[in-house]
């Protein structure tokens, strides 16, 4: 399908002239990451060059995409800024409410009735706003944009951490808060720290069993879940070019478990295939004509060291295949060495389940593959040791693949095919026993394998692997299983072999029309109404925040110690909190329930300083709040990691949480906190964290003379009644210092509105 044709074609036609008045300023080659988001500015000038890492800048997005989980706090956040419609295309995809249990038809009208609310409510808003509404068992918002918004050279902003997926097709794609998301559609300009530049250089070509989804585990091996933070990562050579454009979404998908702002390919043919492919050869033709723009100079390409903060360069022709995990994407092992990892570890060996597809793998290449390993497995008549199952990425996807006969051949194997959504990659799975909490281990082609995330226990041994390897793990049901060495015995008592797998990275017959489930608005929004019924358990109309008062933070009660990994997952759980999304006060209930407390190495159990008794963290936040008393949340490393989940950060607002005060942040949840007025600030000495006890009174001061750049000292007053002073440091520019004394970025832009 073909949308914002006029839009794109006046992008391409200004994109020769900004690119050379950069150049003209600049006077150096540009990288493909420099050329895009230079011709992004919001003012759509520069007077100087812009220093990566340091300079805030003000992007103009394309295009704005949500789903259904994060879009409906971010489309009350709309509501209340004061506009009659969006001002860049925006669109809503109904994917993460739909749980996975049955297969695809029951799950699907199960969530047509329990989620009715809400896709009313996500349905009428984005009729009067003028949002494109994408129905529940359409698809997943990745595999949506990228066949039918994506367009190379193109800037988009999406509320969903794996938004950067479009890179696969050129586009710089960034995951942000709803409030981010907001800004944009206000018609504001979108900022961000101007990134670094992380090159990769693909030589050779992927061969056997190894796919693109082994380049990005690898990756994120050598660079971990922080290497990439505030950066985005270009690839670029002839392996790139080797790729499909599914298969450089997936790389990009997953670039979101390094950390990075976002990943990005060049411009070349298996982009100009795929384009056509769906439907839209206009664009290609614009983008063809474009082809310089759509890629670095030739410099960069020939002293690439010069031109990128970090390079990294990996053969194609001698990747492997990897497993990463357990517990965390960015433990990497290749296949050769899974065994004596496993063992060595003590990793449960017999795999439970096997699942295939999300928005990291679900592309019709991922698709053929897993299926000719399959096929090849029944005809040595093989069966699979452990349960298989299979999400499309869209209903495009779905009804193709059933098309050619794939869901015949998973099907001989016991496949179920879930519906065309989120499901077990985000812990709506409502998976048989999991309650019980059973040490086990699942293998999957998803993105990310926190504890708890797929299935909600967390003795749950979750790892990450390519459809492929998946399948054929699942086949053998053993964890130390190598396709590439190891026999299998077959029903006969014969040993055999998995051929390697085989597939298109785009169907033979095309691609055909589908009911794909889009809602296109009615232009008619004056005479629509969006109503939330006020006992609703789902859904509530925000307040505004309070304006920050002048004042010090004093003596703020010490609310959790949070100790070791603190993902948005710890912060603010999915799975069954998903139906809370749309409900500040209900979802605020599970705030920080899944951290760990330094001082008894619990989750959920904390000390109420009020009452000196251990409560959950809900309700010790709700007592201090109640009692008028501010309080701090203490955290770790990259504090915040994975989704883009601005609930995270407005849960604690809600809770009168005043700041976070950690070792270092996640990019989108600092920004997010930022963006609800909570102070987010970091230990100027690491080892400070150490110094925090259990129950400390900690106050904030500095705060009238908060400056960007300028250190803020927090005294930290024990309970023997010593204290002590510690400098704190910040990422606060003059304009998000605003942000913090407005109570949050939304009381501004409401402000600006009503002026007009």
């Amino acid at each position: 399908m073909l949308f914002d044709y006029e839009i794109i074609k006046k992008f391409y036609e200004e994109l020769p002239s900004k690119i050379g008045n950069v150049k003209n300023i600049l006077h150096r080659p540009l990288t493909l990451s420099e050329k895009l988001l230079y011709s992004h500015l919001y003012f759509n000038k520069i007077e100087a060059p812009l220093q990566r890492g340091i300079d805030y800048v003000e992007f103009t997005p394309d295009r704005v995409a949500m789903q259904d989980a994060t879009a409906q706090m971010a489309l009350l956040q709309f509501m209340m800024a004061g506009k009659d419609t969006t001002s860049v295309p925006s669109s809503v995809h109904c994917d993460h409410l739909i749980m996975a249990k049955s297969g695809n038809d029951e799950d699907l009208a199960t969530a047509n009735i329990s989620n009715k609310e809400v896709y009313d409510f996500l349905s009428s808003v984005c009729n009067k706003y003028n949002i494109g509404f994408w129905k529940p068992g359409a698809g997943i918002i990745h595999q949506i944009v990228l066949e039918n918004y994506a367009f190379p050279g193109g800037m988009m902003i999406g509320t969903d951490s794996h938004t950067p997926n479009a890179g696969g097709l050129g586009m710089i794609a960034i995951g942000v808060g709803g409030a981010d998301a907001v800004d944009v559609m206000s018609g504001m300009g979108w900022e961000l720290k101007f990134p670094k530049l992380i090159g990769i250089k693909l030589s050779g070509k992927l061969n056997g069993w190894a796919s693109a989804k082994d380049i990005i585990l690898k990756i994120a091996g050598i660079l971990t879940v922080k290497g990439g933070t505030g950066c985005i990562v270009e690839y670029f050579g002839e392996g790139a070019e080797s790729l499909s454009c599914t298969g450089k979404a997936t790389i990009c998908n997953m670039g979101a478990e390094i950390g990075a702002t976002c990943s990005v390919f060049a411009y070349d043919e298996a982009m100009e295939k795929y384009l056509k492919a769906t439907g839209r050869e206009e664009v290609a033709i614009l983008a063809g004509k474009n082809k310089e723009n759509l890629k670095s100079d030739s410099e960069v390409y020939a002293n690439p060291d010069k031109f990128y903060d970090q390079l990294i360069e990996i053969n194609l022709s001698e990747l492997e295949p990897y497993i990463n995990g357990p517990f965390t994407p960015d433990l990497a092992t290749p296949i050769s060495k899974m065994k004596e990892e496993a063992v060595k570890n003590g990793w449960p060996l017999k795999i439970e389940v096997g699942l295939i597809g999300s928005c990291t793998n679900s592309s019709y290449e991922d698709i053929s593959r897993a299926a000719s390993v399959v096929k090849d497995a029944v005809e040595k008549k093989l069966t699979a040791k452990s349960e298989f199952t299979i999400t499309p990425g869209s209903e495009q996807i779905r009804a193709i693949s059933e098309r050619d006969g794939y869901f015949d051949i998973f099907n001989k194997i016991g496949g179920t095919i879930f519906a065309n959504a989120c499901g077990s990659c985000i812990g709506q799975w409502s998976r048989e026993g999991a309650e019980k909490g059973q040490v086990n281990t699942i293998i999957h082609s998803f993105n990310r394998n926190f504890a708890k995330r797929a299935d909600g226990n967390p003795n749950t041994y979750a790892f990450v692997a390519s459809p492929e390897i998946v399948t054929a793990l699942a086949i053998a049901g053993d964890l130390r299983f190598n396709p590439l060495t190891d026999k299998l015995i077959n029903a006969d008592g014969d040993e055999v072999m998995l051929n390697e797998p085989k597939g298109y990275d785009l169907p033979p017959t095309g691609f055909g029309v589908v009911e794909n489930g889009y809602q296109k608005s009615s232009g008619d929004s004056k005479n629509i109404s969006v109503v939330i019924n006020p006992k609703s358990d789902r859904l509530q109309n925000l307040t505004s925040f309070e304006e920050w008062d002048g004042n010090d933070f004093n003596n703020l009660q010490l609310l959790i110690k949070a100790k070791g990994k603190c993902t948005t997952d710890h912060i603010s759980m999915a799975g069954i909190w998903l139906k809370y999304r749309g409900h500040l006060e209900n979802i605020s209930n599970n705030y920080m329930i899944g951290a760990v407390n330094a001082f008894n190495n619990e989750t959920n159990n904390i000390i109420n300083q009020l009452t000196t008794k251990y409560n959950t963290v809900p309700e010790v936040a709700k007592a201090y709040k109640n009692a008028n008393f501010g309080s701090i949340v203490i955290g770790e490393e990259n504090f915040g990691e994975g989704s883009s989940r601005e609930h995270a950060a407005m849960e604690p607002r809600y809770l009168n949480v005043k700041t976070v005060l950690v070792k270092s942040f996640a990019r989108i949840h600092e920004t997010n906190l930022k963006k609800q007025g909570i102070l987010a600030l970091t230990f100027s000495e690491k080892e400070d964290y150490n110094k925090i006890l259990e129950g400390d009174k900690i106050s904030v001061t500095g705060l009238k003379d908060f400056s960007e750049g300028k250190q803020l000292i927090v005294v930290l007053n024990h309970a023997n009644g010593t204290s002590e002073k510690i400098m704190t440091n910040h990422t606060y520019n003059t304009a998000q210092i605003e942000w913090f004394k407005a109570g949050g970025a939304l009381n501004l832009i409401r402000k600006s509105n009503q002026k007009k």
